[in-house]
């Protein structure tokens, strides 16, 4: 069986999150795996796998800020706000032509720095205990609230003219929960055409680049796996804990770090002296307790 680790896999398009970990359990030989965040089937790039104990680290990935590139097309709104649903209204040609340069940059420029933003109807947040796109396709009507997002960076990289669309090349890096497609769906609004999108890549999550990933038919996940310590110690700051304090962790109990000063609640990565992750800890004071142990075995043997 493989290790506790992080896997960076480049997403193809067609396949679902589930589908990739579905695939990565049988080549890792574990059921534990999960998953930092989904990409839609359409979506390419960087999808987050946690394997066996590193599962507990996805959550603090999953929190971190994303970097995407996509496509955005003007002049159709569609079901899903992406190419993927069919199409509700289409946009006369002569306006779609009248959109100038300027407008675009203003549209942009509005939709920057901390908004409200209200998710795609065929999302997977759950109402009532469902996901809203299981309800949109029984053929209820789903209106989700508002939720405010931060778009630190949405940068215009190329402009398109069509014969009736105008399509738009951006890069949008933004806080977790945020939606692209609602991005889309809300800079053709402002622009009084409609907008969705039609490409969809994720380029960065955090520190991990997908840069760094492979596909998943070229991943034996034994050679490309980042080792759970390696993992934690690009998340957080690195402790390098004495053979009696990581006992002391293992244990439940906390440390006391003489020289340490106040650490705010941030997270710490603690690693053995053997360069195993014990876990991660928080500092109050010159003190540490666990946040979130790693299993014994695991850090014998990973």
């Amino acid at each position: 069986m493989t290790g506790s680790g992080i896997l960076l896999v480049d997403k193809q398009g067609g396949w679902t999150s589930h589908d990739v970990v579905a695939r990565t359990r049988r080549l890792a030989g574990t059921r534990k795996v999960g998953h930092a965040g989904t990409l839609d089937p359409m979506a390419t790039g960087l999808l987050i796998l946690g394997l066996n104990s590193s599962t507990r680290l996805l959550t603090y990935i999953v929190g971190t800020d994303k970097e995407y590139r996509a496509t955005i097309r003007l002049g159709a709104t569609t079901t899903t706000d992406d190419a993927e649903g069919d199409i509700l209204v289409q946009a006369p040609a002569a306006a779609v032509g009248a959109i100038t340069d300027d407008a675009v940059a203003d549209g942009i420029a509005a939709l920057t720095g901390e908004i409200e933003q209200i998710p795609s109807a065929v999302s997977a947040i759950k109402v009532d205990g469902k996901r809203a796109y299981a309800r949109v396709r029984a053929g209820e009507e789903v209106v989700l609230a508002a939720r405010p997002v931060t778009i630190s960076e949405f940068e215009l990289l190329g402009t398109t003219r069509l014969d009736g669309a105008v399509d738009l090349d951006v890069r949008v890096v933004c806080s977790s929960g945020t939606y692209i497609r609602s991005l889309a769906r809300d800079l053709g609004a402002g622009l009084g055409v409609g907008g969705h999108l039609t490409a969809l890549r994720r380029t960065r999550v955090g520190p991990f680049s997908v840069e760094d990933a492979r596909p998943i038919d070229d991943i034996d996940p034994a050679d490309r796996l980042i080792p759970a310590a390696e993992a934690a110690s690009i998340l957080f700051e690195r402790f390098e804990l004495s053979d009696q304090q990581a006992i002391d962790l293992m244990h439940g109990k906390r440390i006391h770090v003489p020289d340490r000063e106040n650490g705010g609640g941030v997270p710490v990565a603690a690693v053995s002296p053997t360069g195993h992750l014990v876990g991660l800890i928080e500092f109050r004071g010159k003190e540490a307790r666990s946040l979130v142990n790693f299993p014994t075995d695991e850090i014998a043997t990973a």
